[in-house]
């Protein structure tokens, strides 16, 4: 979503691992960026201009001049105005030596010193070559300039040596580009604090009481607030789901105790606290320390409610920090919602409906309305919950910059 628009020159180098570039372009256009192509003569032995421009919907550009026969040059400056990114990859040791050292005898290696947008430079070459101290020098180099670094990953490469000079993983790039464009300065250093998933109540060793909730929203919440430059701290129940975000940390919880025994122990440090996890009401009294055995006809168990999270942290709540829950109604809703709102001392209240289809556990969409402790309605149609999640951190970030009454 946050490359949806974006203008991304990709210089591709001569690099075996040229190759990924193809998916490189495939996953930028997937994401909705524009994506204009910058191949090296070298680059061309390893991969065909035909196949990015095929994947890219644009000509490949390699040369000053464009048509030998009408003199049509390939303007390096209207190049460098019209990226909002230029991304290298790979970026070899011969093209990261020319950028360092401000050469442009080639197409690409002017653009990059035309180019007015961030930079980022993802090197690929064999370990002897990423670790000799000329190619250490012109990253440090590059990077003093302001450009950014995707460091190569450690792996098997072409010569058969292990280690540290392989092309970090196209999604990976892909996932720094995102984050880049999606910073918001008033998030920058705020300690978001996110629960998300199900928990589990535990009757004996195998068998557990819990819910359908699969951490989705909670997860794409995670991703939009570490994308737009704070540091966030997810507390997931039990999930499938990988790590939303580079730079995420996240604590495992299985139970309602051990949420809140987590959530507990961060709050004093969060800016903001989003509660979105589907936390058991209630838990068993006893739990068999084997597995119970199939006899009566009728089997009953004892339970106790768990701690109110929101409620007791609520309660806590000190000037300057934000704290927003979720509910999830079946009937009554805004009644429900608003009575959680207030008792739970929230800022915002984040209801969903179980009457809306798309809606809810499971689901790739959500529908909510927020409604806030000023008494303001927010209701937002049916949409991705990656959009959602913007939608909220919007939220969020416009209540850290309001100015205090």
């Amino acid at each position: 979503m946050m490359l949806a628009g974006k203008r991304i020159l990709l210089g591709v180098t001569g690099s075996i691992s040229a190759y990924k570039s193809a998916l490189l372009v495939r996953l930028l256009v997937k994401a909705g960026a524009e994506v204009q192509v910058i191949m090296t003569e070298s680059a061309q032995t390893f991969i065909t201009p035909l196949t990015l421009s095929t994947l890219s919907k644009r000509p490949v550009l390699s040369q000053f001049v464009a048509n030998g026969q009408t003199g049509e040059w390939t303007n390096h400056v209207e190049l460098g105005l019209w990226a909002d990114v230029l991304v290298i990859a790979p970026a070899s040791a011969r093209t990261l030596a020319r950028c360092a050292n401000g050469l442009a005898d080639d197409l690409l290696s002017a653009v990059y010193l035309s180019a007015r947008c961030p930079v980022f430079f993802a090197p690929a070459m064999d370990l002897d070559m990423y670790q000799h101290p000329a190619t250490t020098a012109n990253l440090a180099r590059l990077s003093s300039y302001g450009n950014h670094i995707i460091k190569a990953e450690y792996g098997e490469l072409a010569s058969g040596l292990v280690g540290e000079g392989r092309l970090a993983e196209p999604e990976t790039i892909v996932q720094v580009l995102a984050a880049h464009l999606a910073q918001r300065p008033e998030l920058a250093g705020r300690h978001v604090l996110i629960t998300a998933g199900p928990t589990q109540e535990p009757i004996d060793p195998v068998r557990y009481i819990s819910n359908h909730s699969t951490g989705k929203m909670g997860y794409a919440i995670a991703r939009a607030f570490a994308m737009a430059g704070a540091q966030v701290t997810l507390i997931s129940g039990p999930t499938a789901l990988p790590l939303p975000a580079l730079g995420v940390r996240r604590i495992d919880v299985r139970s309602a105790q051990e949420m809140f025994t987590a959530a507990a122990a961060e709050f004093p440090t969060a800016d903001v606290l989003i509660l979105n996890a589907a936390v058991a009401d209630y838990t068993p009294v006893h739990v068999a320390d084997r597995k119970i055995k199939k006899k009566e006809t009728e089997f009953a168990l004892e339970l106790t409610r768990t701690t109110d999270i929101a409620a007791t942290l609520g309660a806590q709540k000190r000037p300057g920090q934000w704290l927003m829950g979720f509910a999830l109604e079946t009937d009554n809703e805004q009644a429900n919602a608003l009575s959680k709102l207030q008792s739970k001392h929230l800022d915002w209240i984040v209801l969903n409906s179980l009457r809306d289809s798309g809606a809810g556990f499971g689901y790739d969409t959500n529908k909510i309305t927020v409604m806030d402790k000023a008494g303001q309605t927010h209701a937002f149609d049916l949409k991705s919950k990656d959009a959602v999640a913007q939608d909220l951190l919007d939220l969020v970030a416009n209540a850290l910059t309001a100015p205090s009454v």
